[in-house]
């Protein structure tokens, strides 16, 4: 069954075809809008689909039409009108239309008039300078449909925002001490924490725009400067990472702050907003007429149309204006808010440290409490632990209770569900445990309904306290296994159970999208390192952010308690 990304990327691929094939713009148009519309969904289509007293059609973007092949695709797994689509335009000329610069209108036109059927023809054509012939091409277009290309094999994927971060911190280092900058930011996904982050926007105000590209083409990382005009540059970095300068006046940057910011889809609502009260907003200002009404701050932009500041986190046009009208307007959760992390290793299993130096890291963090989770037995690459060498660590964690008198260490372990169902340790074992983090690790190609039926099972268990990574995503490297995750929130809701959002950048699982449905069914969720060294506690940041962009306060998530409350409310009364 399709997840709601799945069927989103579906309807892009027919609007990439429609496009390509030049159909009926209003056509295209109404899958695009479906597509986000299906991104945007906090809960799953099949759980829509399958409730007899609801209706896709109630959904904003998705009309009958559309509703009905997305009934197909849930049903069945198939989207006929795509396969017929896909039969009338090759694999190879889909792929065209995903290079930067380009798109279905340039593709289906380089198709068209130089016979172009696949990348390869593309680069020689471009390189034979074949391409700057065409009508509504040129040299410059050539060379940016080139470049795309270059930056498709040398970028590959999107960055983990983790990465991406690293990058902002060298470029501020780098930029800040330059005299004739007066403000700067950074835009984009990375300003919004998107997981992923493709390129980064940087704005600044500035007296001498040449004096800060000057700056920045000295920044040690960039290999190439790909454009630079009056107000804004691009450079490429070594790693094939693109940033993008524009200097800004003063009195407009707040307005290209936002803009810039995005996301596109909040952009658009905002703009009709505007539009409704006889305003025109945009990257120079929000406008009555010819006479600026606000600008300068992100802050009056908003207030110009009665409405507060929005986090960035939240600017994906998914409930933020109706929580805005309602005045519930979240405080989202902060770093600052955490007292305590559920899930780490030590080198007794496959962590890098031992169980007093994780205690002393958290410590030196300031955290009250910790659980200490090792592998079970199951995990044999990790070494994980037998009932024998977890009661043994136990005893530890008893006697290191008995030292430290400004941290509490819950005694743990993360325990596999195993692939025939049940758990990897007997339950005479686990309820000797404070904390019990159920995980996945093998038969992630099982299907739905087996890998659905052991969490189930595992929430059922009394032992059990949380799902750790709820769906075994890696991103960019490997999918989330097949799990009803509607089920899951059904069953951790109905025995109390918590779910986890793994800080690890190459996890972040749950995602934003089902950690804001965890939270519609009341779900705390516990934000965890999942460290495996010293050193991995620091990630809890991006866990963070991802909460921020579900909408989480600092009451949703569970480890934000002080130990007493977490105690009083999280643990067994034996525990």
């Amino acid at each position: 069954m399709p997840t709601n990304s799945d069927a989103a990327n579906l309807l892009d691929e027919i609007a990439d075809i429609l496009e390509f094939q030049a159909a009926n713009p209003f056509r295209i148009r109404a899958y695009r809008n479906g597509a986000r519309a299906v991104r945007a969904l906090a809960e799953p289509l099949s759980a829509i689909v399958e409730d007899e007293q609801r209706q896709l059609t109630d959904i904003d973007g998705i009309g009958k039409d559309l509703a009905e092949k997305l009934t197909t695709l849930v049903e069945t797994g198939e989207l006929p009108m795509l396969d017929e689509l896909r039969a009338e335009v090759p694999e190879s000329l889909i792929q065209l239309m995903r290079v930067p610069g380009l798109g279905p209108k340039k593709a289906a036109a380089l198709h068209k008039e130089l016979g172009i059927e696949n990348l390869h023809d593309l680069r020689a054509a471009c390189e034979n300078e074949q391409v700057r012939s065409l009508k509504g091409f040129g040299a410059k277009t050539e060379a940016t449909i080139l470049e795309g290309l270059d930056l498709a094999e040398a970028a590959g994927e999107r960055m983990y925002w983790a990465h991406a971060d690293e990058i902002v911190q060298a470029l501020r280092e780098h930029l800040e001490p330059c005299e004739a900058i007066q403000r700067l930011e950074f835009a984009g996904s990375y300003r919004r924490g998107r997981e992923t982050v493709r390129d980064l926007d940087v704005l600044v105000v500035a007296d001498e725009p040449d004096a800060v590209m000057d700056c920045l083409a000295e920044f040690p990382a960039v290999d190439t400067v790909t454009g630079r005009g009056d107000t804004k540059m691009s450079v490429r970095l070594a790693d094939g990472v693109q940033v993008d300068l524009r200097v800004v006046p003063a009195e407009s940057f707040g307005a290209a702050l936002h803009y810039f910011t995005g996301s596109k889809e909040h952009n658009v609502a905002l703009r009709g907003l505007a539009k409704k009260r006889g305003l025109k907003i945009n990257e120079y200002g929000v406008w009555k007429g010819d006479k600026a009404v606000a600008g300068a701050s992100e802050e009056d932009v908003y207030a110009a149309l009665d409405l507060p500041w929005f986090p960035p986190e939240l600017r994906e046009n998914r409930l933020e204006f109706d929580l805005a009208e309602a005045g519930k307007l979240p405080r989202l959760v902060e770093l600052g808010d955490i007292r305590g992390d559920l899930h780490m290793h030590t080198d007794q299993t496959d962590g890098a440290a031992t169980l007093e130096e994780m205690i002393e890291a958290a410590r030196a963090r300031g955290l009250e409490y910790i659980a200490i989770t090792d592998h079970s037995k199951r995990v044999t690459m990790a070494n994980g632990l037998d009932a024998r060498r977890l009661r043994q660590q136990f005893k530890e964690i008893d006697r290191l209770n008995q030292k430290y008198d400004d941290i509490h260490v819950l005694k743990g372990v993360e325990c596999d569900i195993l692939e025939r169902g049940g758990m990897d340790l007997d339950d005479d074992v686990l309820a000797e445990a404070d904390w019990v983090v159920a995980s996945v690790h093998y038969g992630q190609n099982q299907p739905r309904e087996q890998i659905t039926r052991r969490i189930v099972d595992a929430l059922a268990n009394p032992n059990v306290s949380v799902i750790a990574h709820p769906t075994g995503r890696l991103i960019n490297r490997r999918k989330p296994y097949d799990v009803d995750l509607e089920a899951v929130f059904r069953a951790a809701a109905e025995h109390g159970k918590l779910l986890e959002l793994n800080a690890n950048p190459a996890r972040l699982d749950l995602d934003d999208v089902a950690c804001a449905a965890a939270k519609r069914h009341g779900i705390p969720i516990a934000i965890s390192t999942d460290a495996h060294r010293t050193a991995g506690l620091d990630v809890m940041r991006y866990g963070i952010l991802q909460a921020r962009r579900a909408g989480l306060t600092k009451n949703d998530v569970a480890n934000t308690r002080s130990l007493k409350d977490f105690k009083r409310l999280y643990l067994r009364p034996e525990a």
